[in-house]
């Protein structure tokens, strides 16, 4: 059994070592989990990770209650099938299935996976930023999988839904994104919920002052079916390699110039640096390659969770991840076996 120490990282490390049990076959024990967060060990959106891998996996688990700081797991074999997992809080769902959706993948077989909760919220992939982001760039290493959003779900009420249908596929390959390519065009959404709509106009303006973006391309969008207020405002930005998408929240004593300022500056940054992807996206990429066998990319600057998820990784696949600085705010992540 694979010994894992999580106190320097946070959930992403139990849902990468949840992910790669799965495709490996390779049972763990990980402890001291979340311990330097203020609220060490399991949470809801941790447990509900578990119970779907578990489900998927047909493993068996201990450790799985709140406030756990130890988890055993031991993988089965992987099944496709319907899948329904409420988290119950506004825990991310999209958190959920990118811990689940390459062992669907690499066992090859047919899912349908329904999650209720969070949406939208600032810890997580939006399912906006599945949708425009991260699988457009799956779809060409050769998963045929769809994400519908059913419900918008916000922090803190929750209540959101998402779909996904994954068929089965070939075995992921490589993939080399080293520049973003032509660009194609920005635009800007203000998603709503419960909120007056001044709110969405001031921060539209906020980003026309930072960001060229067209006024055809602005534009403020209604939440669907969501049980709270809530506010996101996304910037798209489309090239021929990738699209990227980034977001800022609305929050209780937060300007909506602030939340433009602060989405225009993220969106800037990436501009400026002539990176491929940005961090976050950049953080997801791993596993798929690494599963893959290979492949490389361009981003920003690294972050911790990066270098750690990237250690992790290399755990449990013989692989190596590499980071090279190129220049400013430039780096290059090479995945070979």
């Amino acid at each position: 059994m694979l010994e894992i120490n999580g106190k320097e990282g946070g959930g992403q490390l139990l849902r990468t070592a949840l992910a790669l049990s799965l495709c490996t076959g390779e049972a763990f024990r990980m402890e001291h989990i979340r311990a330097k967060r203020p609220r060490p060990g399991l949470m809801r959106q941790h447990l509900t990770a578990v119970q779907a891998a578990r489900d998927v996996g047909n493993a068996t688990v201990a450790g799985a209650e709140p406030g756990s700081l130890t988890l055993e797991f031991t993988p089965g074999a992987v099944r496709g099938g319907d899948y329904h997992w409420p988290i119950g809080t506004a825990g991310s769902t999209t958190l959920v299935v990118q811990t689940v959706l390459p062992a669907l993948w690499m066992a090859r077989v047919d899912a349908r996976l329904l999650l209720e909760g969070g949406t939208h919220n600032p810890l997580a992939p939006s399912a906006d930023f599945m949708v425009d982001s991260f699988l457009p760039l799956m779809r060409r290493m050769g998963l045929q999988a769809h994400l519908r959003l059913e419900r918008h779900g916000f922090y803190p009420a929750g209540g959101g839904a998402v779909l996904m249908d994954i068929s089965a596929s070939k075995a992921p390959v490589p993939l080399h994104v080293p520049e973003r390519g032509e660009a194609i065009g920005m635009s800007v959404t203000a998603l709503m919920s419960s909120v007056p709509g001044r709110v969405g106009e001031r921060e539209l303006d906020a980003v026309r002052r930072r960001l060229p973006i067209a006024d055809e391309h602005r534009h403020i969008r209604q939440a669907i079916g969501s049980p709270g207020p809530g506010n996101a405002l996304m910037v798209r930005v489309q090239c021929s390699e990738v699209t990227e998408l980034f977001t800022a929240f609305g929050e209780r004593g937060v300007t909506a110039e602030r939340v433009g300022e602060r989405v225009s500056e993220e969106a800037r940054a990436y501009l400026a640096s002539g990176a491929a992807v940005g961090p976050y996206l950049a953080d997801q990429l791993l596993l798929p390659l690494a599963l893959a066998g290979g492949g490389n990319f361009t981003t920003q600057a690294p972050t911790e969770h990066s270098r750690t998820n990237a250690a992790l990784i290399e755990k449990f696949l013989p692989v190596q991840i590499d980071f090279d600085e190129l220049g400013e705010d430039l780096w290059a992540v090479t995945v070979s076996a």
